[in-house]
């Protein structure tokens, strides 16, 4: 089976709405598209559309948790993390406002919408932002359970969702927890670092890996900030060699934090698997592939190390 995190997201929406009366969600007249229409119509009196303005989004969900009101503001990830980066750094990061801010449509998977919609510097920013915690989930249930944890903790959440179907369980994920990275496959001959949608293209890299008998571990990284370093000093002491893999551009995001990271408490030789730049308007398949963002890249990038 396979879905969308977007799908999962509105779907977690609907129920943790029914268990708690006490959070709201604001939107920016994309309710059908980000998958805040189902909650919309269920409570009604607890959802806002506040147009094509994600800078008035953000400061309202911001006023409404200053007054005790924790809310939900969901946009595309390219409108909302770019247009409204000063009131997200203002108003919901300084003063640290239990605000969850939710972009989908991340990465370059929205396809045909265009580059101006394919947010490739969402993680960059969001984790300039000291405090504020940015999950990218890899399937549905860490969807639904970073939600929850963004709900029932303290501070500001920024929440990455895609468009894009993957699998919908991830193999050998486990139960989410912020700041704690999944080691999804073991190995001991080199590591998989990914996040999001190139989770699943990573453990299709591990099992062509296999056939050559190279034992590659996957670690799925859905928390980008705490990052969780014990985790990647593990893995680079134990393999010796690192691939990261992510639907971003290479600089500031899931490449640039395992770099940072493991610079001081382990370096080892690496390869990064992200883009270069900005793409184009073709369908999400053709663009993972045009652009390297696929498991056959993650096996040319391993093999590079490996010889």
């Amino acid at each position: 089976m396979r879905t969308s995190t977007r799908d999962a997201f509105g779907q977690a929406l609907v129920e943790l709405g029914k268990e708690r009366p006490d959070f709201v969600v604001l939107d920016a007249a994309v309710s059908e598209p980000t998958r805040t229409w189902s909650f919309a119509q269920r409570f009604p009196d607890r959802y806002f559309n506040c147009g094509i303005a994600e800078q008035s989004l953000v400061s309202i969900a911001a006023g409404l948790a200053a007054s005790g009101v924790p809310a939900v503001a969901v946009s595309f990830a390219a409108f909302l993390t770019t247009r409204a980066f000063d009131q997200m750094r203002l108003l919901v990061a300084q003063p640290r406002l239990n605000v969850t801010l939710v972009g989908t449509h991340g990465g370059i998977t929205v396809g045909e919408d265009g580059i101006s919609a394919q947010a490739v510097e969402d993680l960059a920013l969001m984790c300039s932002l000291p405090g504020v915690g940015v999950v990218v989930p890899a399937d549905a249930p860490q969807t639904a359970a970073a939600l929850r944890a963004a709900l029932e903790s303290e501070g500001p959440f920024y929440l990455r969702c895609s468009r894009y179907e993957s699998a919908a369980d991830v193999s050998g994920s486990e139960p989410f927890a912020t700041g704690t990275a999944n080691v999804l496959r073991p190995g001991h001959d080199i590591t998989v670092v990914a996040t999001g949608t190139m989770v699943e293209a990573a453990l299709e890299a591990a099992d062509v890996l296999a056939g050559d008998g190279i034992a590659c571990r996957v670690v799925n990284v859905s928390t980008l900030q705490p990052i969780d370093a014990r985790t990647l000093e593990s893995a680079a002491r134990e393999t010796g060699r690192i691939v990261v893999a992510e639907e971003h551009l290479k600089q500031g995001g899931l490449a640039s934090i395992v770099a940072r990271t493991l610079a001081t408490l382990c370096p080892v030789p690496m390869r990064f698997v992200g883009l270069e730049g900005y793409t184009q308007s073709a369908p999400a398949a053709e663009l993972l592939a045009a652009y390297g963002l696929t498991a056959d890249a993650i096996v040319r990038s391993a093999r590079e190390l490996l010889h």
